[in-house]
């Protein structure tokens, strides 16, 4: 190859993960971690087997052997469970499935997507939420890390949910457990080089200080939000990973966790979707990635953080004035939330439409009063381009929990609409609530544009200071 002295697979994505085993059977030099440990970490059995076996807890878990004993295993541990097969790229043939039908349908195409790699059934846990880990080690031995904490309710690909660093709601007692999962893992796998984990945090009602720990992945790898925890702790992990992988020059091992809930600043990370270029693709966010990139800025509080960021992605806005809001939700959504809010934009000025009369009462029970019920033919997309133009939709809230089975689905057509029509869609509803918290977190000041009943600039509502202004509030 080259004369090349050795291949670095660790910095290039999912794919060189899945040839380091058949590289280092073919005698290419694979530096850093060894193709052995990174296939351990890819198998799902052998990984599940391994955190068993150093005392790391996770979801409880099945290989599948049948679709008979796959239906045991839901039925034992109770619907909604996760099907994860190996070795396939940003979560592809993952899936949730909330009863038996869909776990069949869902087993099947994770068989075809993987055939060659067992596929594992795990517990899939509702309402819990996740923490990002990216760190590098070094001849097993934890070099650096950062933990980020995700907006979105655990069952959001990591790709797609939206980052806190420093995060918002960790005690520094779960700080310091994550480290320590950090450090079994790492000894675990002998990792020399980066790697990424998530972590399920769940609260337990018999120790509601002392959440559950859950490790649901690691990837012995350097994952997309690298740069990210590099620019916001001010410290280079690739090149940390680069001098663990090499073995010269590693650096010792520090704690940058340690203070970081004093830190003056947040930085969030939210992801850029190119729904538009995807004709008839569901824009719902779920365990299989969809983004296609990210946008990062950093706030004095996380609201403020939350909202630059999120009006960087492109095709976002605040809805102007006088324009309509269209609410949709399911079973699974939370009607507090819902209602919460309904009632922020219906306050704000704006008109509040939903496409059920169910909606509408459950808004009406939350305190939203005039919510108009307007029902779309999507099917006669002659006519739905000017209904929806003469309804003054200026902003999609869609916060569905469950991934629709086909097109027919009323939620799926109303978030397809949105994208088609170019109007701006917040499509989860944790991410909703903290929209609604960062507008209203905003201070009254000087106007260039309306938002709602408040005069706020609806393009930079913040003032924008640049990275370094931002590290230097730390000294």
């Amino acid at each position: 190859m080259e004369t090349a002295g050795g291949v670095i697979v660790s910095v290039g994505g999912q794919l060189p993960q899945n040839i380091a085993l058949r590289l280092h059977q073919n005698e290419v030099k694979v530096l850093g971690t060894s193709p052995e440990k990174i296939d351990a970490a890819e198998d799902r059995h052998r990984f599940s087997q391994i955190l068993d076996s150093i005392g790391v807890d996770q979801p409880a878990w099945k290989e599948l052997v049948s679709v008979a004993d796959a239906e045991k295993f839901a039925d034992a541990v109770g619907y909604p469970v996760l099907i994860r097969p190996s070795y396939v790229l940003s979560g592809a043939a993952m899936n949730v499935a909330y009863d038996a039908e869909a776990l069949r349908s869902n087993l099947e195409l994770a068989a075809s997507v993987s055939p060659e790699h067992p596929v594992v059934v795990t517990k899939f846990i509702r309402g819990a939420r996740e923490l990002d880990i990216d760190a590098v080690a070094s001849n097993g031995e934890l070099i650096k890390h950062a933990v980020s904490e995700h907006i979105e309710d655990a069952g959001v690909h990591s790709g797609d949910a939206s980052l806190i660093l420093p995060p918002a709601n960790l005690s520094a007692e779960v700080l310091e457990r994550v480290k320590d999962i950090g450090n079994k893992v790492a000894r675990a796998f002998e990792i020399s080089g980066p790697f990424n984990m998530q972590i399920i945090m769940q609260k337990n009602e018999q120790t509601p200080d002392h959440p559950d720990l859950k490790v649901i992945e690691c990837n012995l790898r350097a994952s997309r939000s690298f740069p990210f925890v590099s620019k916001v702790m001010d410290s280079n992990f690739v090149e940390a990973a680069t001098r663990a992988i090499v073995g010269e020059g590693v650096p010792k091992p520090v704690d940058l966790m340690k203070g970081s809930d004093k830190w003056p600043y947040t930085a969030i990370k939210v992801p850029q979707f190119s729904w538009t270029r995807l004709a008839g693709a569901d824009p719902f966010l779920g365990v299989e990635m969809s983004s296609t990139g990210e946008v990062a800025c950093f706030g004095k509080t996380p609201e403020e953080a939350y909202l630059v960021s999120l009006l960087s992605t492109n095709g976002f806005r605040l809805p102007a004035p006088g324009k309509s809001v269209y609410v949709g939700i399911d079973d699974l959504t939370e009607t507090r939330i819902a209602q919460k809010v309904a009632k922020h934009f219906a306050a704000a000025g704006y008109p509040v439409l939903t496409d059920s009369e169910a909606t509408a009462q459950v808004l009406a029970d939350g305190g939203v009063s005039g919510v108009k019920v307007i029902k779309f033919d999507y099917d006669n997309r002659r006519t739905l381009r000017d209904a929806v133009f003469d309804s003054n939709i200026d902003l999609v809230v869609n916060l569905a929990k469950l991934r629709p089975s086909d097109k027919a689905n009323s939620n799926y057509a109303m978030r397809r609409m949105a994208v088609d029509f170019g109007i701006p869609l917040v499509n989860d509803q944790r991410c909703a609530e903290m929209l609604v918290d960062a507008l209203e977190a905003l201070p009254q000041g000087t106007a260039t544009a309306l938002y709602g009943s408040q005069e706020l600039n609806i393009e930079t509502p913040v003032d924008v200071k640049s990275w370094q202004q931002y590290l230097d509030m730390r000294k």
